[in-house]
């Protein structure tokens, strides 16, 4: 039985992940649950899955539901009630879901207090993918992706050594503006890129997808989670999303993990590994599938593929800064602040401007995210 924190809990990864957790009640076990503002929906999970307790971020949101919550779970709040989700005691396995840096902290709490990481959330690795990889390290935990194509480069991996790899190959589905011109993209709207052809995600990963922003995230995690250097990384757009990566080996096979666009599948095996729990989910239907095809990824009309590989190989604290100036992006965009193009752009301009650290520590890594979206805002309300 895996006894199971879920910070994110109201996230899309976080509802799914409940829903494993139901079809395998003899499994998974919830014994806290973690969100922000959405105390309706977290009321309702409370409900269902009795956890020990629940958490709350934010302080007005946990006030309405102990209003009207008079259960047996008991409600925390703030960043108290949130490390004490990551780092209970009676929780051996975190489901890292939350959005952005703010899962660096809680998720670094639960590392150094022996649990083992399903990681969402990769945020972490790009921000500080040094500091958090010797934590797993020291503390002797795993830490098992969650990411579809992170899932399918670690079960792909099964089928060789280390030593063997010749490259690993990541597919992007191309998002909603595949195919698209940079001057067909400058009257986007945010209705037309939130409308993603093949996956159900937040709206924040939803534009990082349609900007490759998200694949560029993905490569700086991969480069961590599988000690893999980048030029041994490789992006590939797959429209079909039903290759969610490869493993090329030296002798020249690829290993290949096929699936639906399902993120439970990823999901569960985070939770079942080694083992695998039997389906419940859509499985694929080969005689319905009538084609698979891969394109290079248009650097030019999505650059922010291009600047968060650069950061990636120039390491320090440009990951975070780009990951920082990324998130502030996307949410002004998200609030009708700048337009679709400006995100890459203003991304840019921040690293850019930014003198990099080399060696830094989490001191380092904390001042750079402020720093990044003080300066990018500071741009925003310029433009």
């Amino acid at each position: 039985m895996k006894n199971i924190s879920v910070l994110g809990s109201t996230g899309s990864i976080g509802r799914q992940t409940l829903e494993v957790a139901e079809k395998n009640p003899d499994k998974i076990k919830i014994k806290t649950l973690v969100a922000n503002t959405s105390d309706e929906v977290l009321e309702e999970q409370i409900n269902k899955f009795e956890p020990d307790f629940a958490v709350l971020t934010d302080e007005a949101a946990a006030l309405r539901l102990k209003k009207r919550y008079h259960g047996k779970t008991e409600i925390l709040t703030g960043d108290e009630g949130l490390l004490a989700a990551a780092t209970y005691d009676k929780v051996d396995t975190v489901l890292a879901s939350m959005v952005g840096y703010a899962g660096l902290r809680p998720t670094l709490a639960a590392i150094n207090c022996g649990k083992n990481i399903a990681l969402a959330n990769k945020e972490t690795l790009v921000a500080a993918g040094q500091i958090v990889m010797d934590a797993v390290k020291k503390n002797n935990v795993t830490l098992l992706p969650v990411d579809s194509e992170h899932s399918a480069i670690f079960q792909s991996l099964q089928g060789g050594k280390t030593n063997e790899i010749s490259r690993i190959i990541l597919t992007a589905s191309g998002g909603p503006f595949r195919g698209k011109t940079r001057s067909e993209l400058e009257t986007v709207t945010l209705e037309q890129c939130l409308n993603h052809p093949n996956w159900s995600m937040g709206k924040k990963i939803t534009v990082d997808s349609s900007t490759l922003a998200n694949k560029g995230l993905e490569v700086i995690e991969a480069h961590w989670l599988f000690a893999m250097p980048y030029d041994k990384i490789e992006v590939v757009v797959h429209p079909q999303s039903l290759i969610h990566s490869m493993v090329e080996f030296s002798d020249g096979a690829v290993i290949a993990q096929l699936g639906t666009p399902d993120m439970r599948l990823p999901i569960q095996y985070a939770f079942s590994y080694p083992d695998r729990y039997d389906h419940s989910f859509s499985t694929l239907d080969f005689t319905k599938m009538s084609q698979m095809t891969f394109e290079e990824p248009d650097l030019e009309a999505f650059p922010a593929l291009r600047i968060a590989i650069e950061v990636g190989e120039a390491g320090g604290v440009l990951p975070c800064v780009f990951n920082a100036a990324n998130e502030e992006c996307v949410y002004a965009f998200l609030d009708g602040k700048i337009k679709y193009l400006d995100i890459a752009k203003f991304v840019e301009i921040t690293v850019d401007k930014y003198e990099n650290i080399t060696n830094p520590n989490i001191e380092h890594i904390e001042l750079a995210d402020s720093q990044a979206r003080k300066f990018v805002k500071e741009l925003i309300a310029k433009n």
